[in-house]
């Protein structure tokens, strides 16, 4: 609806702007033809005067004219109103026509006049009026034509495109809105039914996920230790751990999880003391930049859950030392970013990041029982507290960015 919105009121505004300049052109055209028909008073009287030897006609050929319309004039021409004040070199006024209505005295008409030839320019607009300033010899001509017509009909023309557009755009955005509902609503219903399965799946594979571990341990107390049953042990804990992550990615993405007012800079410092010696069991090291009292309203356990999926994603990725994390309050919203040191992710691969089982690395596998579902679980939970994630690399560093609202 916005890009339709947008494409018509260009549309209008293209229309528009061009019947304007049209207009315009027109009006300037016939200005420019009353201006060739002009004469002043003297010389008509004297162009209509009789001929005498000693008293020669000297006018031009283009000037032995009237400058009235005549029959041959188009219709418009003819309905137009003029007005005009011719100024002698001096800047003296030597004749002024008011027009057959007289809507303006001459007074009005030569302050107008003055006006017009104190602009830079030798057409324009002053109010209702259209003029032309045309230097002639031995005076100038200040040529005016009412545009209160005109401008009259473009503003009723504005007004029109303006309620028939609004029309239009308020029926348009009815019809577009039921043919996107019965467009997006089976979308909506695939989406909902995936995260269910993956809801169901995850709890009814935790039962015999459950009977195998308890059978692999009476086992391994009867007949001691065991390859096949060593590898038997291995896999159902790496599938146990699997279904955990699916439940935290099925919690994270619901809507209905309960929220309360809450401490995010206390929950966010005492997340980074949890795992800090998990870092230095890595060999690195969290230097930690948090405010004091930023308080979101928001729930407690995937508050946790998000700062820890991105702490140990920094931890287990960084090729440096250094871990960062900071928690700032900007106006109404809090920003917490984190960030490590690595290679340079391609951009192609930044914008998958926090798909479902994507990982950046195609060739490492899940033996570290992380399957890509960390920064979707991260996501989901930002995404549930009215939030926003984005993840930058440059520099050689990799900065994830979560925006939250402050209560």
């Amino acid at each position: 609806m916005g890009s339709l919105s947008l494409l018509f009121i260009i549309t209008l505004s293209v229309i528009l702007l061009a019947s304007y300049r049209e207009m315009q052109r027109n009006n300037l055209e016939k200005l420019e033809k009353y201006a060739d028909m002009y004469l002043p008073e003297s010389q008509r009287n004297y162009q209509n005067a009789p001929a005498r030897k000693d008293n020669p006609p000297d006018l031009p050929p283009d000037k032995q004219k009237q400058n009235s319309p005549s029959e041959t004039d188009s219709p418009d021409f003819q309905l137009s109103v003029f007005y005009s004040v011719a100024f002698s070199k001096n800047k003296e006024v030597i004749d002024v026509r008011t027009g057959e209505k007289e809507l303006y005295e001459e007074e009005e008409l030569v302050s107008l006049a003055k006006e017009a030839l104190g602009e830079s320019s030798r057409n324009g607009r002053i109010g209702n009026l259209l003029y032309l300033v045309s230097s002639r010899p031995g005076y100038t001509l200040v040529a005016f034509l009412d545009n209160t017509m005109e401008n009259s009909s473009m503003e009723l023309m504005i007004r029109n495109f303006i309620i028939v557009g609004l029309a239009a755009m308020l029926v348009l955005f009815v019809i577009s809105a039921f043919i996107a509902g019965r467009i997006v609503r089976p979308l909506e219903e695939s989406d909902r039914k995936q995260k269910q399965f993956i809801s169901d799946a995850s709890h009814e594979l935790k039962t015999p996920v459950s009977v195998i571990n308890a059978n692999t341990e009476i086992l391994d107390r009867e007949i001691g230790e065991n390859e096949w049953l060593s590898n038997i042990k291995y896999e159902n804990e790496r599938m146990g751990m699997l279904l955990k992550q699916l439940l935290d990615l099925s919690r994270a993405e619901s809507a209905s999880v309960p929220m309360e007012k809450m401490d995010l800079s206390s929950t966010v410092a005492g997340d980074t003391l949890a795992l800090e010696s998990l870092a230095y069991d890595q060999g690195r090291i969290i230097n930690a930049d948090i405010d004091e009292n930023i308080h979101i309203t928001g729930n407690r356990t995937q508050m946790e859950q998000l700062v820890s999926v991105l702490l140990d994603n920094a931890i287990r990725h960084s090729s440096g030392k250094e871990i960062r994390i900071s928690l700032k309050k900007h106006g109404r919203s809090a920003v917490m970013s984190v960030s490590n040191e690595s290679s340079e992710i391609p951009e192609e691969k930044l914008k998958f990041i926090f798909d479902r089982f994507y990982r950046v690395d195609e060739v490492r596998n899940s033996e570290d029982n992380h399957y890509g579902l960390g920064l979707s679980i991260a996501k989901a939970v930002v995404l549930n507290h009215k939030g926003n994630i984005s993840v930058s690399c440059k520099d050689g560093k990799v900065t994830f960015t979560v925006t939250l609202p402050v209560s």
